[in-house]
């Protein structure tokens, strides 16, 4: 993925939390049922991760330095599938 659809991709999902934020604050103003906030919160949660281990791959795939098929980077690869197996 090209640096500029990386960041807009980035910023739209953050944009989404930052909404999903704003309705968790309306809920929680509203008095709205717990059940339904924790449900919100989870997907906040998910989504964080998700930005977060796309920001992990691009880091690995972009910023490491890393020679394009090379052994390093079939490990990083390797590494990064795991890393984002574990925090889903």
């Amino acid at each position: 993925m090209d640096n500029d659809k990386y960041r807009k991709d980035i910023s739209n999902r953050l944009k989404r939390i930052e909404g999903q934020v704003k309705g968790i604050q309306g809920m929680v103003e509203k008095d709205a049922c717990c059940d339904d906030i924790l449900i919100q919160i989870s997907a906040i949660r998910s989504a964080i991760n998700k930005v977060g281990s796309m920001m992990i791959e691009h880091y690995a795939n972009n910023c490491m330095g890393v020679e394009k098929d090379s052994i390093e980077e079939a490990r990083i690869k390797k590494l990064v599938k795991t890393i984002n197996t574990f925090i889903k």
